[in-house]
């Protein structure tokens, strides 16, 4: 895959995967129901543009790093933070998510990854990520899911070669178990945090991008596949979405 074009199609969109402020608040309350600290150590892995970022700093009133390994992201994430004088218990930094044993153990209570655990798989991710937490920290994380245990024939075959990984709620929960967590909680996003932020900017993108690049059979390429995935979504996207899931490390 083109990484240049992919940025480029990205770069300045308000998400750069499926969510929603609302979606954010709502796992952060039901966490703090569970615990969640005043004050918490956060680590929001996979930042992107700095969406959710930005609802973490200001609702756990913590102190938060966001990682990314796109430095544009990390810019836009640290820019909105300046502008919000939130530079004193926030920080962006340019950042692997298979390296992050430079924090240290039991630094973190609650890590966060909106849409981006995949790049390294569920089960993979959690087992990496637990030692960063103190003993009883908290995650929320969301993870594309299988929502119909008989998905439509093109969903199943679409998935099972952009996404092989992708699974059930009810087995996503016994791999987060098996990595060393409690799950407290399961959140389905709605559509609408598919398309408000995310779809919706992403297509009229498409749209830009195929004026702008006639005739250049890479874009093409990847223009048709996004379309693909968001004509996808309009068919089918009752059989599958994203879940929040509320975890707690055990341990």
């Amino acid at each position: 895959m083109d990484m240049t074009r992919l940025h480029a199609l990205f770069d300045g969109l308000p998400r750069h995967g499926v969510g929603s402020d609302a979606a954010t608040q709502e796992a952060l309350r039901r966490l703090r129901a569970h615990g969640l600290p005043d004050d918490p150590a956060v680590l929001d892995i996979g930042c992107g543009p700095g969406r959710q970022t930005m609802i973490l700093g200001r609702v756990t009133g913590g102190r938060v790093t966001a990682i990314d390994t796109h430095p544009p992201s990390v810019a836009e994430t640290q820019r909105k933070i300046a502008e919000a004088g939130l530079g004193r218990r926030m920080q962006a930094e340019r950042r692997s998510m298979t390296e992050l044993d430079v924090y240290g153990e039991g630094r973190f209570d609650l890590l966060w990854a909106e849409g981006s655990i995949f790049i390294i798989g569920f089960d993979d991710g959690l087992r990496r990520w637990r030692p960063l937490l103190r003993p009883g920290g908290l995650v929320g994380v969301s993870e594309l899911t299988w929502l119909a245990a008989h998905p439509p024939a093109e969903a199943a075959a679409f998935w099972a070669e952009r996404y092989p990984a992708m699974r059930g709620t009810d087995a996503n929960r016994r791999a987060a178990e098996q990595a060393g967590y409690a799950v407290l909680d399961t959140i389905t996003l709605p559509p609408a945090a598919w398309w408000t932020d995310y779809l919706t900017p992403l297509e009229r993108r498409v749209a830009e991008m195929r004026d702008r690049h006639r005739l250049d059979p890479e874009w093409d390429a990847l223009l048709n596949a996004t379309q693909a995935e968001i004509d996808l979504y309009r068919r089918c996207g009752a059989s599958y979405g994203y879940v929040f899931y509320l975890l707690r490390r055990q341990g």
